[in-house]
């Protein structure tokens, strides 16, 4: 992971720690859980998702955010707007 992506993720993860959120920084990714969200199963008791940041390929190589299963989140530079998304699919 580049120097840019780690700095974006600690600048979405001050902001989701903020908002209630937990935050663990993991190799390749940000894990956010939302312990007031119930999980998927027995295996996920709350709901979480692993954030990674990568040059999109369909926005010139910009910085964004991706759900761990690729979906972009949005910008790396708008972590607002991130937060919003992230906060809306883990039931915040």
């Amino acid at each position: 992971m580049t120097e840019m992506a780690q700095a974006r993720l600690a600048a979405l993860g001050m902001h989701l720690r903020a908002h209630g959120f937990a935050t663990e920084t993991v190799d390749g990714g940000l894990v956010v859980r939302n312990s007031a969200s119930p999980g998927c199963c027995d295996a996920q008791p709350t709901a979480a998702d692993t954030i990674r940041c990568r040059p999109h390929t369909g926005d010139g190589g910009r910085y964004w955010f991706f759900t761990s299963w690729g979906l972009p989140i949005a910008e790396a530079d708008r972590v607002t707007d991130a937060l919003v998304r992230i906060k809306g699919y883990l039931g915040a």
